[in-house]
């Protein structure tokens, strides 16, 4: 007999849920149970399923049978399974449409749905793969409808049918921004919205953004932007940003899921401050021998971006590393890539032996960390200089306009920036 179908309406809150592993979404495996903590308040337990020997889903949640996991904190799920949980607008969406009997740190697991970011999956079975199953996904005939639905959630508008239909949680690393699933030609991708109250075109600026990285050897999410109605006549044109997903693989017969951990997990997990050296040595640690070095000097060229472009909300959430098919972690492709327009001067993580402090001598004091040699360092700074002094050539040609471009130049061509990285042009 077939389980009904987990709904918001249906769901009887319970304090053991069972998580999946999903590399192949056709062959679901149990991989363990995720229980509320009698200790801790609002506080998930993992346990590993008996016969799960896979691999072990992070560094802090090492293959032991009977092991009881927990992160000891409130609002917490320990290990990996914390990069399970929906992002801030994922748990808005929960919160507000699907409106579960109870909101624990379980259900936001379970109402994350069937699609969220890496390869994990939550059901209320341990016997059969029952997840909060979302979906028909939106399409592109659905954008204008769907930009609609999103600013009613975020002027908390009363919840219509159509909002339910087309705003859905899903799971993505990353923060507050809105975003949804939609489904183009070419498959499933994420697609992010501004905030009512910017005052730039944003999806626009990360587009712009991410490509410029592209051009200073960064590897980066595949991007593209989505023009979408104005509010009103007069104001100037606005767009949506798509983003691939790079934890999805697609092969002639198989779509498969990839297992990723964000570098919050993975910093954590080795014991290691949040800090760019500390994931370089994360990398050195479990990249694949022959590519570590290549790792770590990526790794050194967004630190280098993200300070002369003013990206200042590089948090250990806005990097992922992804598991291979050989065992070995990668750096995920960089996405949330754009400048913050706050002009901080300092990084979300740590750069080097003065902190935070965005400069480029800060990035050449821990260059071991990195593996790398003085004069390498300063080649790859100036390859990555050189592109961002092109910056606003580039901005313009991908239709970024005037007015846009005048208050990224208050950030990116500040004295404090534009010295810098001159140095090196």
């Amino acid at each position: 007999m077939t389980a009904p179908e987990v709904t918001p309406r249906s769901y009887q809150p319970q304090d053991t849920l069972y998580l999946w592993t999903l590399i192949n979404p056709a062959s679901p495996v149990l991989t363990g149970a995720v229980s509320l903590s009698a200790l801790v308040p609002n506080c998930a337990t993992f346990t590993y399923a008996a016969d799960w020997w896979q691999f072990a889903l992070s560094e802090n949640l090492p293959l032991m049978a009977g092991q009881v996991f927990s992160a000891g904190e409130k609002d917490s799920a320990p290990g990996a399974l914390d990069d399970a949980r929906p992002d801030r607008w994922g748990e808005r969406i929960i919160r507000h449409i699907d409106r579960p009997a109870r909101l624990s740190i379980l259900e936001m697991l379970l109402f994350a749905g069937d699609d969220r970011f890496g390869a994990l999956g939550v059901s209320t079975s341990a016997e059969h793969y029952l997840p909060r199953r979302i979906g028909p996904y939106p399409q592109l005939r659905d954008l204008a409808a769907l930009v609609r639905a999103v600013e009613d959630v975020q002027s908390q508008a009363p919840v219509t049918p159509e909002i339910q239909r087309l705003v859905q949680p899903g799971v993505t690393l990353g923060g507050a921004r809105p975003k949804a699933l939609l489904h183009t030609d070419s498959g499933a991708c994420i697609v992010k919205f501004s905030e009512l109250d910017e005052t730039v075109d944003t999806p626009l600026i990360e587009h712009a953004t991410m490509t410029l990285a592209a051009l200073a050897g960064i590897r980066v999410a595949a991007t593209g932007v989505l023009a979408i109605p104005s509010r009103h006549a007069h104001h100037k044109s606005r767009h949506a940003l798509t983003i691939q997903r790079f934890d999805r693989l697609q092969t002639d017969s198989l779509n498969l899921r990839l297992h990723c951990i964000s570098a919050k997990t993975a910093l954590a997990a080795a014991g290691l401050t949040e800090s760019y050296g500390a994931l370089a040595t994360v990398l050195l640690r479990q990249a694949h021998p022959e590519r570590q070095k290549n790792q770590r000097e990526e790794l050194f060229r967004r630190m280098v971006f993200n300070i002369l472009m003013d990206n200042t909300d590089d948090h250990e959430r806005n990097h992922c590393l992804r598991l291979g098919f050989d065992g070995y972690y990668e750096l995920a492709p960089a996405f949330d890539v754009v400048p913050t327009l706050q002009n901080m001067g300092y990084q979300a993580l740590v750069v080097g032996q003065h902190g935070a402090q965005s400069t480029l001598d800060n990035a050449l004091t821990e260059l071991s960390e990195f593996g790398l040699t003085r004069p390498r360092a300063l080649e790859l700074i100036q390859s990555v200089a050189r592109v961002v002094e092109q910056w606003s050539r580039h901005f313009q040609q991908l239709g970024v306009c005037a007015a846009d471009r005048e208050q990224l130049a208050a950030s990116i061509d500040r004295d404090d920036l534009r010295l810098q990285r001159q140095v090196y042009c």
